[in-house]
Protein backbone atom coordinates (compact mmCIF):
# COMPACT_ATOMS: atom_id res chain seq x y z
CA UNK A 1 0.00 0.00 0.00
CA UNK A 2 1.32 3.46 -1.07
CA UNK A 3 2.13 5.24 2.05
CA UNK A 4 2.71 8.91 0.84
CA UNK A 5 1.09 11.87 -0.62
CA UNK A 6 4.10 13.44 -2.65
CA UNK A 7 3.46 16.93 -3.86
CA UNK A 8 5.34 16.74 -8.05
CA UNK A 9 4.89 20.59 -8.69
CA UNK A 10 4.49 24.03 -7.48
CA UNK A 11 6.81 25.73 -4.87
CA UNK A 12 8.07 23.99 -1.55
CA UNK A 13 4.68 24.11 0.94
CA UNK A 14 4.27 26.83 3.74
CA UNK A 15 3.70 25.31 7.03
CA UNK A 16 1.91 27.32 9.31
CA UNK A 17 1.30 27.16 13.10
CA UNK A 18 -1.34 25.67 14.61
CA UNK A 19 -3.72 27.66 16.97
CA UNK A 20 -6.36 25.33 16.93
CA UNK A 21 -6.92 23.83 20.54
CA UNK A 22 -7.16 20.01 19.44
CA UNK A 23 -4.57 19.53 16.90
CA UNK A 24 -2.29 20.65 19.75
CA UNK A 25 -2.80 17.39 21.21
CA UNK A 26 -1.69 15.99 17.81
CA UNK A 27 1.78 16.53 19.26
CA UNK A 28 1.43 14.91 22.32
CA UNK A 29 4.32 12.55 22.07
CA UNK A 30 8.00 11.68 24.16
CA UNK A 31 10.09 13.84 21.82
CA UNK A 32 10.07 17.36 20.44
CA UNK A 33 7.99 18.20 17.29
CA UNK A 34 6.04 21.11 15.83
CA UNK A 35 2.84 20.20 14.47
CA UNK A 36 2.14 23.00 11.57
CA UNK A 37 -0.68 22.90 8.78
CA UNK A 38 -0.52 23.26 5.30
CA UNK A 39 -2.84 24.07 2.17
CA UNK A 40 -2.36 22.28 -0.83
CA UNK A 41 -4.70 22.40 -4.39
CA UNK A 42 -5.76 18.92 -5.02
CA UNK A 43 -7.94 17.15 -8.21
CA UNK A 44 -8.90 14.68 -6.19
CA UNK A 45 -9.13 15.42 -2.83
CA UNK A 46 -11.74 12.66 -1.26
CA UNK A 47 -9.26 10.08 -2.51
CA UNK A 48 -6.33 11.04 -0.82
CA UNK A 49 -8.66 11.23 2.39
CA UNK A 50 -9.31 7.91 2.03
CA UNK A 51 -6.13 6.84 1.58
CA UNK A 52 -4.75 8.48 4.60
CA UNK A 53 -7.54 6.68 6.20
CA UNK A 54 -6.92 3.33 4.84
CA UNK A 55 -3.60 4.14 6.02
CA UNK A 56 -4.03 4.79 9.52
CA UNK A 57 -6.24 2.13 9.72
CA UNK A 58 -3.43 -0.73 8.52
CA UNK A 59 -0.31 0.48 8.22
CA UNK A 60 -0.54 3.57 11.23
CA UNK A 61 1.56 6.37 9.09
CA UNK A 62 1.16 8.43 6.34
CA UNK A 63 3.61 11.10 4.60
CA UNK A 64 3.73 14.41 2.90
CA UNK A 65 6.88 13.97 0.65
CA UNK A 66 8.02 17.21 -0.65
CA UNK A 67 11.18 19.33 -1.74
CA UNK A 68 12.16 21.90 0.92
CA UNK A 69 13.44 25.56 -0.24
CA UNK A 70 16.81 24.14 -1.13
CA UNK A 71 15.32 21.46 -3.53
CA UNK A 72 16.01 18.75 -1.17
CA UNK A 73 13.48 15.74 -0.81
CA UNK A 74 12.04 16.25 2.89
CA UNK A 75 9.06 14.24 4.48
CA UNK A 76 6.94 14.75 7.34
CA UNK A 77 3.95 12.55 8.86
CA UNK A 78 0.84 13.12 7.90
CA UNK A 79 -1.47 13.63 11.36
CA UNK A 80 -4.90 14.56 9.99
CA UNK A 81 -6.24 15.62 6.86
CA UNK A 82 -9.11 17.07 5.66
CA UNK A 83 -10.74 18.05 2.32
CA UNK A 84 -12.19 21.50 1.52
CA UNK A 85 -14.12 22.70 -1.61
CA UNK A 86 -13.60 25.79 -2.53
CA UNK A 87 -14.48 28.16 -5.49
CA UNK A 88 -11.08 27.68 -6.76
CA UNK A 89 -11.02 23.96 -6.66
CA UNK A 90 -10.31 21.58 -4.45
CA UNK A 91 -7.56 22.11 -0.68
CA UNK A 92 -6.39 19.75 0.91
CA UNK A 93 -5.70 20.47 4.44
CA UNK A 94 -2.59 18.83 6.13
CA UNK A 95 -1.65 18.86 9.67
CA UNK A 96 1.93 17.65 10.33
CA UNK A 97 4.77 16.96 12.51
CA UNK A 98 7.91 18.56 12.00
CA UNK A 99 11.03 18.94 13.84
CA UNK A 100 11.58 21.69 15.49
CA UNK A 101 13.74 24.20 13.56
CA UNK A 102 16.87 24.79 15.02
CA UNK A 103 17.53 28.05 16.86
CA UNK A 104 20.88 29.93 16.94
CA UNK A 105 21.48 31.32 20.12
CA UNK A 106 23.94 33.72 20.94
CA UNK A 107 26.73 33.12 23.79
CA UNK A 108 26.33 34.96 26.95
CA UNK A 109 29.30 36.73 28.81
CA UNK A 110 29.18 38.25 32.17
CA UNK A 111 30.19 41.64 31.17
CA UNK A 112 29.97 42.78 34.83
CA UNK A 113 33.65 44.30 35.34
CA UNK A 114 33.42 44.81 38.95
CA UNK A 115 33.36 40.46 38.70
CA UNK A 116 36.80 40.64 37.93
CA UNK A 117 38.37 42.98 39.62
Amino acid sequence: MDDKITIIEGPPPTFEEVGDGWAIGLNESPYIYTTRVTRLRTFNGPALVERCHRAWNTQGNMYLHFRDPLGLEDRAPILAIRNVDTPEGQVLMMWVRLKPEETETEPKFDDDESAGA
